[in-house]
């Protein structure tokens, strides 16, 4: 079946294709019942206008664009990424906008992918996540004079606009939490390195829980289940091993849980665990796990707007999130007692040589 055009609706209504297109594009030209009759018909037929040319001709595509560089498979598992894009979609939703969504297998990959998308006239703008240490995408991006919003940390994000969380004031709530309740070794379970957030809390981490007189430990993972687990298992095998860890998102959080429940350790008689996103894998588990709940969804839709205003030609300040909540579940309760870490700890290294 043939597609409808601006021709077949002037035929029609008895109009110049000229006036369909003042009446389809909200411009002067046509009267009031000229163009309610012009836009009825468009209706009844089906009809769509046709997005290169309404490119070329008013400057816009209608779409924006998300590139993540990480593998596909656990974006999947990952919730955060699941919020943030449903409060993306939900903004860009309501004022007609698309989302161009893709994977990247490097950061090579990423910047190859936004000079094509520039170039083809793909997208009017793109969000850029996991902000890094040095990071070569901002330059690229304000090379081409290309829209963007980051989520993340103002610090690395250059001319760019940026949607930030206080990665320090969270730090203050875990840590008073955990000192509260008596804890003095408090371990943190880190994501990727080179990403600036990673950056932020391990120092605000290790300043705060220094200043507070606690003994932190730092240990670097991926957000993946695997490499949270052994981060779990290596710190509890130790010769001090923590009576609290804080995870950087949930799902190492759940599977830290997991391996210290494999070797005996009872949550949270043994051992105080505390994710720093909140999901539903948090609210599932048993015990429950002590989480900050942030609204991530409301951080997509921020940023969507945010976007839309660099589109339009605006230059948007910084804007800081809401201050999460910490959440305290069942997997967070008072420090063991001096005379449990001993007998703890032998159980550990029978089951970790077993």
């Amino acid at each position: 079946m043939k597609r409808p055009t601006i021709a077949d609706i002037a035929a029609r209504a008895g109009v110049t294709k000229a006036a369909v297109s003042f009446a389809l594009n909200g411009q002067p030209g046509v009267s009031a019942a000229t163009r309610e009759r012009i836009l009825a018909i468009a209706e009844e037929v089906g009809f769509q206008p046709n997005r290169a040319a309404k490119a070329l001709t008013a400057g816009r595509v209608g779409t924006f664009g998300l590139i993540i560089d990480r593998p596909a498979r656990t974006i999947g598992i990952e919730p955060f990424f699941m919020q943030l894009l449903s409060g993306i979609q939900a903004d860009l939703t309501q004022h007609h906008v698309t989302l161009q969504f893709s994977t990247a297998e490097d950061s090579a990959d990423e910047i190859a992918l936004y000079r094509q998308w520039w170039a083809q006239r793909r997208v009017d703008g793109v969000f850029l996540v996991d902000l890094q240490r040095d990071d070569q995408r901002i330059g690229v991006l304000e090379q081409l004079r290309m829209p963007a919003v980051v989520i993340g940390s103002p610090l690395g994000s250059g001319s760019l606009p940026a949607v930030w969380q206080d990665e320090r004031e969270v730090v203050e709530s875990i840590i008073g939490h955990l000192a509260g309740l008596g804890h003095r070794r408090i371990a943190r379970v880190g994501g990727v390195p080179h990403y600036w957030h990673t950056t932020l809390r391990a120092q605000a981490f290790a300043e705060i829980a220094t200043e507070a007189g606690l003994a932190p430990v730092l240990v670097e993972a991926d957000y993946n289940a695997g490499p949270g687990a052994e981060a779990t298992r290596e710190l509890l095998s130790g010769p001090q091993p923590p009576t609290a860890i804080v995870y950087d998102n949930d799902v190492m959080a759940v599977a830290g849980l997991s391996a210290a429940q494999r070797m005996g350790i009872r949550v949270p008689a043994g051992l105080s665990i505390v994710s720093w996103d909140d999901s539903v894998l948090c609210e599932i588990t048993h015990p429950a796990l002590t989480a900050l709940r942030r609204d991530i969804a409301e951080i997509g839709s921020g940023a969507a707007r945010m976007l839309r205003e660099v589109v339009d030609g605006h230059h948007p300040a910084h804007v800081k999130e809401a201050t999460p909540r910490l959440l305290a579940r069942d997997s967070t309760g008072p420090a063991p007692s001096d005379d449990v870490p001993g007998p703890l700890l032998r159980q550990v290294s029978a089951l970790h040589m077993s």
